[in-house]
């Protein structure tokens, strides 16, 4: 297998993250690699794209509220888009990388030195392995930690060595993880949030991107298990990425007595969501979460709507949470 692959196309930096004008930190068409392991983004169809319709305008409400930061952590970077995102909005210029495979993180940190335009500006942090623990050896702390985990748990050990990547499913954790948050596949996220506590500086926070397929309230739950406070900064929604094993994943889990999880019609997404303003969507995502409930798809109903060819979404959550 070949270390890299290359995206058929490259993006526009200002269309990628919605800027007005021209990137500062960026050069203006981002030419990214994308190793076999890692997921494809979705330059085709941003609302599909976890960064660009979730993240990014994340960042960019932080940046408004929070003034610049300093230092990033991404966990689990992917291609690194996350932290060249969050170099342009935040002006961040310390920024820590993790991924699980070493080809993971040697191509995302190509991709972000070769997409800036002054890359001496920008200390470059970045380990493979679990979580935050490849950069622990540097003792550092960071403003924000972003992390964007997968969810559906994979049980057999030789699927894991020949099919996982670090766009795919969580293997088993020997780690105690509460009862209610296994159920609700939010394994990952939750040890993220334990193990941030010594990676933070004082005040800072951890920014959790969720699909928000299981109900608000286990997200909260979630992290005071861990030891935070947290608030729904953004409420939003997204078309399903690879709908059909997405949801086929999900359903298999909801049989197994996991979820259950929700998707909706696309078109109710965009009917309830349509005119919100994301700087109060947070404070309001419990009453769209009502809004949305009677067009609520199981992940079997879900699973069956795509393969009859119908297009799928479900909502996402950026939770900010900070140790209590």
């Amino acid at each position: 297998m070949s270390s890299t692959i290359s995206i058929p196309a490259q993006v526009s930096a200002a269309f990628y993250l919605g800027l007005a004008a021209a990137p500062r930190q960026l050069r203006d068409t981002l030419a990214i690699e994308v190793s076999p392991r890692a997921f494809l983004p979705r330059f085709d169809d941003l609302q599909a794209d976890w960064v660009a319709s979730v993240a990014v305008p994340a960042f960019k409400l932080i940046r408004r509220r929070q003034g610049a930061l300093a230092s990033f952590a991404s966990i689990g970077t992917g291609t690194g888009l996350d932290a060249l995102a969050a170099i342009e909005t935040l002006s961040a210029t310390r920024v820590g990388i993790t991924d699980v495979h070493d080809d993971v993180v040697r191509t995302a940190s190509a991709n972000i030195t070769d997409n800036l335009l002054n890359p001496s500006a920008i200390t470059l942090e970045a380990g493979f392995g679990d979580l935050l623990s490849p950069l622990a050896h540097l003792q550092p702390r960071y403003d924000l930690i972003y992390e964007n985990l997968p969810n559906v748990p994979i049980n057999d050990a030789a699927q894991i060595a020949s099919e996982r990547t670090s766009s795919g499913h969580v293997p088993p954790r020997a780690e105690p993880v509460p009862e209610f948050v296994q159920r609700q596949l939010l394994t990952l996220h939750f040890l993220a949030l334990k193990q941030a506590r010594d990676f933070l500086a004082p005040g800072g926070a951890v920014l959790s991107m969720l699909g928000g397929r299981v109900p608000l309230d286990a997200f909260h739950q979630m992290a005071q298990a861990a030891g935070f406070r947290s608030e729904i900064y953004t409420y939003s929604w997204k078309v399903q990425a690879d709908a059909e094993p997405m949801t086929r994943g999900h359903a298999e889990q909801q049989r197994a007595g996991y979820g259950p999880f929700h998707f909706y019609p696309i078109k109710r997404l965009q009917e309830v969501f349509a005119g919100i303003d994301l700087a109060h969507s947070g404070e309001r995502a419990h009453e769209l979460e009502a809004a949305l409930a009677p067009d609520r798809l199981d992940a079997t109903a879900a699973h069956a709507a795509v393969l009859r060819g119908e297009k799928i979404g479900h909502t996402a959550v950026a939770l900010r949470s900070q140790p209590l």
